[in-house]
């Protein structure tokens, strides 16, 4: 079967820096497919690539297996951006209007709507709408083309806990109908609940391409977490077996291939600790297993906890 789209040793040089390094990737019709790295790491650039808004520097790019920038293939796709152009002082069924007359064969502007829960927001101006609704606007005007192919970058950048919730049930519900989707997110849980495969790029290769559960199960061992009821020993903890270490205020969380070892040491040195927790590892454990780095996301909610990483 043909791939919706795909890159076939795709290098892209922005003059000195070369931010894609020979990428092979293949996506099929029906996958749901989660694009993840760490700031700079190539994964919009590849994006780009796909959607025919950059032209690689040498190999190739395929969409519906034409050139990207053929109007045929393009015409199949939606994408929804960070941030969008629209004439802010449309109505939202207006904008939808506007937009779907862009396709051969759109959906009905009032599943669109509905789809992107606006439905009590049809008649509101896009500059009336908060946060939240506008994302889902954008929403709206990347699926009423009726598209076969769906490209959401960072979807609910922004949002609230509730609004995520609520934006993920409408892409799964969209999944559900066989549409192809290709996500980037900084969100791993987010990744791990919507996607059935996760590829992995950093410094401009493809370092994993796996389901979810197959990309965690390469981490050996346990997170371990827990809190410091008294004076936090850093000397002490930085002796603990483990791989990964953080430390913020009086919050431990740590990967280790020991974690029986490490918890007798933790007691032996006569360490008072509450909320323990040993778990398997998770998605963000795999990521910086495999990438040396933390998720974007973690990095910025450590820059504003100030949490202090020692290496394992």
């Amino acid at each position: 079967m043909e791939p919706v789209v795909e890159l076939v040793r795709a290098h892209k040089r922005y003059g000195p820096v070369e931010a894609l390094r020979g990428v092979d990737l293949a996506i099929h019709r029906g996958e749901v497919v989660a694009m993840l790295g760490p700031n700079g790491a190539g994964k919009t650039t590849s994006i780009n690539l796909m959607l025919g808004l950059r032209r690689p520097t040498s190999g190739q790019a395929r969409l519906f297996g034409r050139d990207p920038g053929d109007r045929r293939a393009r015409s199949r796709c939606g994408v929804m951006l960070q941030e969008s152009g629209v004439p802010m002082g449309l109505r939202v069924r207006e904008l939808v209007e506007l937009f779907r007359a862009y396709y051969p064969d759109p959906m009905p502007a009032a599943r669109a709507v509905a789809l992107a829960g606006l439905e009590e927001q049809a008649r509101v101006p896009a500059n009336k709408l908060s946060g939240g609704q506008l994302r889902r606007l954008y929403y709206a005007l990347a699926i009423c083309g009726d598209p076969e192919l769906l490209f959401l970058d960072e979807p609910t950048v922004g949002l609230d806990v509730e609004s995520r919730r609520a934006f993920l049930d409408t892409v799964k519900e969209f999944a559900a109908e066989g549409r192809t989707i290709v996500l980037t997110t900084h969100y791993l849980e987010e990744a791990d609940e919507l996607a059935e495969r996760i590829i992995v790029i950093d410094r401009g290769k493809v370092i994993a391409d796996a389901p979810p559960g197959e990309i965690k199960s390469r981490v050996a061992g346990k997170r371990v977490s827990f809190d410091c009821a008294g004076p936090v020993d850093e000397a002490a903890l930085r002796e603990l077996p483990h791989r990964h270490l953080e430390l913020r205020g009086g919050h431990v969380r740590m990967l280790t291939n020991q974690p029986e070892e490490a918890l007798r040491e933790v007691f032996r040195r006569g360490l008072v600790i509450r909320n323990l927790e040993v778990t398997g590892a998770d998605l963000e454990e795999a990521f910086l297993a495999l990438t040396g780095r933390r998720a974007p996301a973690a990095e910025e909610a450590g820059r504003e906890g100030e949490v202090e990483e020692v290496a394992g």
